[in-house]
């Protein structure tokens, strides 16, 4: 979905929400857009996030990672005298969070002395793996209920909201993800991510519902 990142959602370009909330944490010491589109750069720095780099076009294309563009963060921060210890990434896409979240989810990260963690939901669905021998996530000759589903059994779906990681670690193992790993669980309503139009338009409908309860 092109030009998502700055198109007006519920008021405000999308990738806006995400910049007010990693601002409202307590614990992020900078807030740093990694970007090559000077529009996605002047919205951001509109909205209080620092663009002090824009992103070369070989980490920009679709053969880049999300992995790259956090390197080129750190040779960035390192070679100005700033690599942090701690770095998160927060991706614009998942723009449902609740007040807390992230302040939560860095407490915990700290707390148990993981070297990363991502955002997670419980799944209660039940999954298949296609091809030639079909393999279900669940036992199908003794189909268990979805509410006595728990411990080892409970599956847990990656939501893409946002990861913390040790800069060490991220460096040695060019992954978002090493070491020792975390799981920390979000509320089912800010699992939700947005990759199409129709992504776009529910999760709007769905934050709307969220300021309505918080109001």
């Amino acid at each position: 979905m092109p030009g998502k990142n700055t198109m007006l959602f519920n008021g405000k370009p999308l990738i806006a929400w995400t910049i007010e909330h990693a601002l409202k944490s307590r614990y992020f010491d900078r807030v740093i857009v990694s970007t090559d589109c000077p529009v996605i750069a002047e919205v951001s720095k509109c909205y209080g996030a620092e663009v002090p780099f824009m992103r070369p076009a070989q980490l920009s294309s679709d053969c880049a990672s999300t992995e790259d563009a956090l390197l080129h963060c750190c040779d960035y921060l390192k070679n100005n005298g700033c690599l942090p210890i701690n770095i998160a990434l927060l991706q614009c896409t998942s723009p449902i969070r609740f007040d807390g979240t992230l302040d939560r989810a860095y407490c915990y990260f700290k707390d148990e002395n993981y070297d990363s963690i991502l955002s997670v939901t419980k799944n209660h669905r039940f999954f298949w793996k296609g091809g030639e021998n079909l393999i279900a996530n669940y036992d199908f000759t003794q189909r268990p209920r979805r509410q006595d589903i728990c411990g080892f059994d409970q599956d847990y779906m990656e939501t893409g909201s946002f990861y913390f990681t040790t800069v060490e670690c991220l460096i040695e193992s060019q992954n978002r993800l090493s070491g020792s790993i975390g799981l920390f669980e979000t509320d089912y309503m800010e699992s939700f991510e947005i990759d199409t139009l129709m992504d776009f338009k529910l999760c709007e409908f769905l934050m709307s519902q969220v300021a309505t309860n918080e109001d």
